[in-house]
């Protein structure tokens, strides 16, 4: 645990997850997804750690990295027409290899058992509303926000101030926890503390990005809290 300014853990009542690399590992279907984009065009396979490296920023950057990568850069009307084929191929590659991330089960109950407010803040609402189906994680949620309820993604607030509407909490008693520099500048930008989990979808180091706290995995994130709202 690696630990900035704690003194910002003293009243939180609300939790806000990122969902890809810090609740579920999605990378697989994702690489999956792309690869099927790419094969349509002829294009070889990338890696799912090329992939990996990709996400972050929304469906249509992670498609104009993959055919850039390939060798096919796309750009304008060819992209825009490449990002609606991925939104209908990634429909079918939600839940077939992602699976949830060390802990998710155990720490959302924890919180929800002591009357933590949550929610998620991530990609397309009907997708994310899926994967949590899958995973039996809606009951903890208060708030599900996608990328496409907002005017702009992360690292811009509007999702997170739409989430903490939903749950009728204010920045200043909630906490963000993610993976990736969008995260702590959604979280900077809506006036929150942050925690980052090593593991995620990140090229950057975690140390390196500027969160309050950095937790080797999510079943670090109760007790670190308790530690550091003690020493606030």
């Amino acid at each position: 645990m690696n630990v900035g300014a704690g003194r910002q853990f003293r009243s939180q009542r609300a939790i806000l997850f990122d969902l890809d690399g810090t609740l579920v590992d999605s990378a697989p279907d994702i690489a999956a997804a792309v690869n099927e984009l790419l094969g349509a065009s002829d294009l070889p396979p990338l890696r799912v750690d090329q992939v990996k490296a990709m996400i972050g920023g929304g469906v249509r950057k992670l498609v104009e990295r993959a055919f850039a990568a390939s060798g096919s850069p796309l750009a304008d009307s060819a992209l825009e027409e490449a990002n609606r084929d991925m939104a209908s191929i990634y429909r079918r590659h939600l839940t077939r290899l992602t699976r949830l991330m060390p802990g998710v089960r155990e720490v959302l109950t924890h919180f929800h058992l002591n009357g933590m407010a949550m929610g998620v803040v991530t990609k397309p609402q009907l997708a994310t509303r899926e994967i949590l189906l899958h995973f039996h994680l809606t009951e903890y949620l208060g708030a599900i926000v996608g990328g496409d309820a907002v005017t702009q993604l992360k690292p811009a607030p509007d999702a997170l101030l739409l989430a903490l509407d939903q749950l009728g909490v204010g920045p200043a008693d909630a906490l963000m926890v993610g993976d990736s520099s969008s995260d702590v500048g959604a979280a900077r930008a809506a006036g929150m503390p942050v925690v980052l989990l090593r593991g995620g979808y990140t090229q950057i180091p975690v140390e390196e990005i500027g969160a309050d706290l950095v937790c080797d995995s999510l079943l670090d994130l109760p007790s670190a809290m308790q530690r550091l709202r003690a020493a606030a």
